[in-house]
């Protein structure tokens, strides 16, 4: 692919239309990261309303794992039109949602009879699974951690740890909630082990809430929003331990960490556990909206008929296009496209990490990775002015990427693993331009800059 070539000033006239129209239109609260209205897209690349063109490491917040307009998503869909459009799983059911829980059963981690039930989004598989889990195990209360997002629905919300800007003025939340700090070895003690990490849950069970009123601990195994936080391998074996010996359920959403973003089908795969239940969404739809939650099969019986559901859960485009997610990631090998990315990234940020100091941690599995930006190594002050700068000086040049962490400091890469080499390394190029501009507070003309 030729080097991604910007035509107009960013952002372009037609853009700034848009952008006058959006806040005629509509409220602050639904935010934009990037300033730029986009008019198409195919595989890892966009194109916006002014012409220009961009290669895309954001993949719509990790929904295009297998990239913009799949051929298999795009003829599935077309397929299901000639069929039906909409008719409810609720009232009129079709083969369509039973193919797609039937992959997710088998897919899943765990040698054990399981069940899946579709939903719309990642909040509503979080919240259904707690739904599940109160059922199942008669107990109220839920255990989640500092630093993780779960969603933006009440429960989910309350499971998110971020204050601002997902929880702020939202009050009250839901009750018989309890967080616990995560395994985030950078900012943690240097003692600090996956044991001493895992029995902060034992303490809480000490201090915040008895055991036996648990039904669940909820963990994303790794952490998403929370800024791409890998926790030590054995970690989550501990934690599903303690978790056992107390009847607790183990949950682990991996809505973005799902579906070949970590190198595996799941990233609970890295650190040899069976969740009891597992929430699912983003790129399981290739780019429609789709959600999961896949559990043993005891545990998901649990409900009554008709407890779970809604009028658009499982809908027959989505389960076509699910479909055709799953068969690209196993015919296009995604996998172990997923590693190579990761082991490219990887490289590519220590060397970076060794020429300057800005670069704190890089961190991630298989192609969900980052680096957390700090103005000082030694302090670990979060570098957030810097971090925006970047992804502006990104976004500038041709590269439309994403931040995340609770103090707003990381670069994390949720790349298309459609991306070919070419573009690749194009993107690495264009961030590490970013990184030099930062860093050593060089002045740099955006691309197209009169």
């Amino acid at each position: 692919m030729a080097t991604i070539q910007i035509r107009t000033e960013i952002p372009g006239p037609q853009s700034r239309a848009l952008i006058a129209r959006r806040e005629a239109a509509i409220p602050r609260g639904p935010a934009n990261a990037i300033p730029i209205f986009m008019a198409s897209a195919e595989g890892a690349t966009l194109e916006d309303v002014d012409g220009n063109r961009y290669l895309d490491f954001a993949g719509g917040i990790g929904c295009l794992n297998i990239g913009h307009r799949n051929p298999r998503v795009i003829a599935a869909l077309k397929a299901q039109l000639e069929k039906h459009l909409h008719l409810c799983f609720a009232v009129t059911p079709y083969e369509s949602y039973i193919a797609v829980a039937e992959k997710l059963n088998a897919l899943t981690p765990g040698k054990f009879p399981k069940k899946t039930a579709l939903f719309n989004s990642g909040a509503e598989a979080v919240e259904n699974s707690i739904k599940i889990a109160r059922v199942y195990t008669k107990r109220p209360a839920v255990v989640c951690f500092e630093d993780a997002f779960h969603g933006r629905t009440l429960l989910a919300m309350t499971l998110t740890s971020k204050t601002h800007p997902y929880k702020a003025g939202f009050e009250p939340f839901a009750s018989d909630v309890y967080r616990i700090p995560f395994a985030y070895p950078y900012r943690a003690e240097k003692s600090a082990t996956a044991e001493s990490f895992a029995h902060y849950l034992e303490d809480a069970f000490k201090r915040a809430v008895a055991p036996e009123s648990v039904a669940a601990v909820i963990a994303e195994p790794v952490l998403g929003e929370g800024g791409f936080i890998v926790p030590p391998r054995d970690y989550f074996s501990i934690l599903q331990k303690i978790c056992r010996k107390h009847g607790i359920l183990f949950i682990a959403d991996e809505v973005q960490s799902g579906f070949a973003r970590t190198g595996k089908w799941f990233a609970s795969e890295h650190f040899g556990i069976e969740p009891d239940l597992i929430t699912m969404a983003k790129s399981l739809g290739g780019g429609m909206p789709i959600a999961a939650v896949t559990g043993r099969a005891e545990i998901m019986d649990a409900p009554g008929v008709g407890s779970l559901g809604g009028t658009f859960c499982g809908h027959p485009l989505s389960c076509a296009a699910a479909l055709a997610v799953i068969e690209t990631i196993e015919k296009d090998n995604l996998l172990a496209r997923s590693t190579e990315l990761g082991q490219q990234f990887e490289s590519r940020a220590r060397a970076w990490q060794k020429k300057w100091p800005l670069i704190g941690e890089v961190r991630g599995l298989g192609g969900m990775c980052a680096m957390e930006l700090v103005r000082d190594p030694a302090t670990r002050e979060p570098a957030d002015a810097e971090t925006k700068q970047i992804a502006k000086f990104c976004y500038e040049h041709g590269l439309i990427l994403i931040t995340a962490g609770t103090f707003n400091n990381v670069i994390r890469l949720l790349v298309p693993l459609a991306v070919t080499d070419a573009q690749f390394t194009e993107g690495l190029a264009i961030l590490e331009s970013a990184l030099a501009s930062v860093a050593t507070q060089a002045t740099l003309s955006p691309v197209g800059a009169k």
